[in-house]
């Protein structure tokens, strides 16, 4: 028996259905299906509740939402089990199928009929707080009208400091997200690299860097203003001057693939890109 855990984002009404026809038809498949108690409720699902989804292993997670609810999976069981991702968001950039397929698409995995892809993530601690993140780690500012100063260092190494709004320390898997908008470069999930971008710099250096995945990214503010420390969009830590946070590259989260995955056909067809 394969035990399931399945999330939903828990204000998409389309979600939720397709949660409610996973996990029926999963259950009558024999799968043991848990879910977090909250987004049983929601899902008036109650019958797979837990309250502790780590408590006992599973096999599959299969996350139904969009690239937000796929980053709280990987947030909660990091790379404890597989995920597969059912889009039922925006853009969609990391779940696999659509909600029709979602059912067949589990199965599929029960039969051995997939791939796993595995993707970057980084570890970070800030003043004692310890916290991975696929997408990136964000160093910012508190208030409007003002910048904060940030000295950054690569393996103790002192680079430079920079004037901005914020740092943004990035996976691939993050180039296309916050990094993106802050005008940093596309790179393959394939690829294992950080990518540091500023977040509207007053300064002359003003690019973006791509760096290896092992290299040791240190973060500290100076000045008198605080920051805000933030991974994959939840808050971590709050920073004084003096302090600091450090990041680099950490071990993959898994995430379920069927046949090849054109990363650059994604790109066109989210950025719908013409054809010549």
């Amino acid at each position: 028996m394969t035990r399931v855990l399945v999330l939903v984002h828990l204000h998409r009404g389309e979600a939720v259905e397709v949660a409610k026809t996973v996990a029926e038809a999963l259950r009558g498949d024999g799968d043991e299906v848990v879910m977090p108690r909250e987004d049983a409720e929601v899902a008036g699902l109650g019958i797979f509740a837990v309250d502790d989804i780590t408590a006992e292993p599973v096999d599959l997670v299969v996350a139904i939402g969009g690239d937000g609810t796929m980053l709280r999976a990987a947030r909660l069981l990091g790379d404890a089990a597989p995920i597969l991702g059912v889009n039922a968001g925006n853009l969609g950039y990391l779940t696999e199928v659509e909600p029709d397929d979602a059912v067949g698409a589990v199965r599929r995995f029960h039969r051995g009929d997939h791939r796993i892809e595995q993707r970057m993530r980084l570890e970070g601690e800030a003043e004692g707080a310890r916290f991975l993140a696929l997408n990136e780690v964000v160093i910012e500012k508190t208030g409007p009208g003002h910048t904060i100063r940030v000295s950054v260092s690569f393996d103790g190494s002192h680079f430079t400091t920079y004037e901005a709004d914020g740092l943004i320390v990035a996976t691939p898997t993050g180039s296309t997200a916050y990094n993106l908008s802050a005008r940093g470069p596309i790179v393959d999930p394939e690829v294992r690299a950080t990518i540091l971008t500023p977040v509207s710099p007053h300064m002359l250096f003003d690019r973006s860097m791509v760096i290896g995945p092992e290299v040791s990214v240190q973060l500290s503010l100076e000045g008198y203003r605080p920051a805000v420390v933030s991974a994959d969009g939840q808050r971590v830590a709050e920073l004084d001057p003096g302090q600091s946070v450090t990041c680099r590259g950490s071990s993959a989260a898994s995430f379920v693939r069927f046949g090849p995955r054109n990363f650059h056909g994604i790109l066109k067809t989210k950025f719908q890109l013409p054809e010549r």
